[in-house]
């Protein structure tokens, strides 16, 4: 009877672990089948932000910056932002960049001639304004720095549309420093308004990158 009883145990013991297995040979076929590796894709926040402003606001702690700007645009994309009430989450980078193009006036003889200009550009309504060094020590009144031609092209035609029909676009060499704007994890509704207002500033584009902790 005791062998009896034995043997039973064991029998017992070898179904049970049959069963598992069975059952963990089938999960994992299962779990083999489901999930294919070669067809798994991460994507960047770059690609996520391409499907669709609600794929950016289900990002987190991520921020979506606009630009660079020069400072008339930067100026106008800040009225533009400004219904959206972003208060703290909103901030603005200076990065510097190579080259790039600027939009100016002249040249002047002297720098006395070129400020008399540029009160007379102040006066039509014209605010982001300096007098610059041009070749062969003459001057210019300059409207600002660009990072591309377009954008640098599309602020003559503004300039156009106000009076001042006389400003030209030239390659710079040097430096040039503009702004991006920057809003921290942003919503359905204003990733929507970003996109609409970035086709209304050539030149600017919209990136999705982590944020930088403050130093």
């Amino acid at each position: 009877m005791r062998v009896l009883v034995i043997l039973l145990l064991l029998a017992n013991a070898s179904l049970f672990a049959f069963t598992r297995l069975d059952t963990a040979g089938s999960e994992a076929i299962l779990l083999q089948d489901q999930v294919q590796p070669d067809k798994i894709k991460l994507l960047t926040p770059q690609q996520v932000a391409a499907l669709g402003p609600g794929k950016v606001a289900a990002l987190a702690d991520v921020c979506m910056e606009w630009g660079p700007f020069s400072e008339p645009d930067r100026g106008r994309a800040l009225a533009e932002l400004e219904p959206l009430q972003l208060g703290r989450l909103l901030s603005q980078k200076r990065v510097e960049y190579d080259s790039g193009y600027w939009v100016n006036t002249g040249p002047f003889a002297s720098r006395a001639a070129a400020e008399t200009r540029m009160g007379e550009l102040r006066r039509q309504g014209i605010r982001e304004l300096a007098v610059a060094e041009a070749p062969r020590g003459q001057f210019a009144v300059s409207f600002g720095n660009f990072r591309t031609e377009p954008a640098a092209v599309a602020y003559t035609e503004e300039l156009a549309r106000l009076g001042v029909t006389l400003a030209k676009v030239e390659r710079k060499t040097a430096p040039v420093t503009q702004t991006l704007v920057v809003v921290r994890d942003p919503q359905q509704a204003v990733v929507g308004r970003m996109r609409e207002l970035a086709a209304l500033f050539p030149g600017s584009e919209l990136r999705v990158a982590a944020c930088e902790r403050p130093t």
